[in-house]
């Protein structure tokens, strides 16, 4: 039978604790009782756990022999908001999905009172986070950040990189491509014959601050739009297996804006898109993080 999971409040070299509301649900609802076993995640590592100790905001266990854990390809997702109770389950869904972290972003499409009242949410969006890492097993919750405006998400991406890279020759927004990093990208639109063009053997390109930056060497940064014909999610991620890291851009309901396309092709992300079929806004976020999940 599979133990349930905890993230611990509190940890030590060989004891661990609930504490608050996370202990009340374990202590009154579950009705834990000392001698039990649990597996409780301990920051990066999982440990077996025996209940030493219960009370109603308090439980506290003596920590056994650590489980070995899988390492994933760390993914960001960048959230437009929309309906809370929508955004919500989307929230739980993608945590389930093993997404690193999640930044609510207002668009220009956001609805104005929900942009306002998003930062109240904050904190029940990391609830819901924590539920559904100890239901789903994970290790850790994922990061739910304040919310921000597209613009300032997108510039501090860009400061955080710190490789810049050129565009791949031929690349243009007509071809759905946001401005990608050559070697950053393995698959071009559709060239006249209907096939997609391999640049895979394409020279690497040098970055300005010295140094290669090769598939291997630079992070995936994908935009998902309406707009995008040519180039799926898939297409982009079998072309980039060894990718150390991807951040993922979903819009609100209507989709990003021109304006906001022209923002993400100026920071050289990749336009990609989901199929034929519109999504809602949770759906689009929840099959994105099903196909990253299975591909890299």
């Amino acid at each position: 039978m599979t133990r349930r999971r905890w993230i611990a409040d509190e940890f030590s070299a060989d004891c661990a604790a609930l504490t608050g509301a996370h202990a009340a649900h374990l202590a009154r609802t579950l009705r834990a009782q000392v001698g039990q076993e649990f597996e409780v995640a301990c920051g990066d590592q999982v440990r077996r756990a025996i209940v030493s100790s219960v009370s109603d905001d308090r439980v506290e266990f003596i920590l056994g022999e650590e489980f070995s854990s899988k390492d994933f390809v760390p993914i960001t997702l960048l959230l437009a908001i929309f309906k809370f109770d929508r955004m919500e389950w989307a929230i739980e869904k993608c945590t389930e999905l093993n997404v690193t972290k999640i930044v609510p972003v207002i668009a220009r499409r956001t609805e104005k009172h929900l942009a306002l009242a998003a930062e109240k949410r904050v904190e029940r969006w990391r609830r819901i986070a924590r539920e559904a890492s100890e239901q789903s097993r994970r290790t850790a919750p994922p990061e739910i950040a304040s919310p921000i405006k597209l613009k300032d998400t997108l510039a501090q991406i860009d400061s955080a990189n710190k490789c810049t890279v050129i565009p791949t020759e031929g690349f243009s927004a007509s071809g759905g491509i946001c401005g990608s990093p050559e070697g950053a990208l393995n698959v071009l639109p559709d060239d006249d014959s209907g096939n997609k063009r391999d640049v895979s053997s394409r020279p690497r390109s040098k970055a300005t601050s010295g140094g290669t930056c090769g598939a291997s060497e630079v992070e995936l940064r994908i935009v998902l739009a309406e707009t995008e014909r040519t180039v799926t999610l898939s297409d982009i991620l079998r072309a980039n297996p060894t990718t150390p890291s991807l951040t993922l851009a979903v819009g609100p309901e209507g989709g990003w804006t021109t304006d906001e396309l022209q923002l993400f092709a100026s920071s050289r992300w990749i336009a990609a898109s989901l199929g034929d079929t519109i999504l809602r806004a949770e759906t689009a976020a929840i099959a994105a993080l099903a196909i990253a999940r299975s591909e890299i």
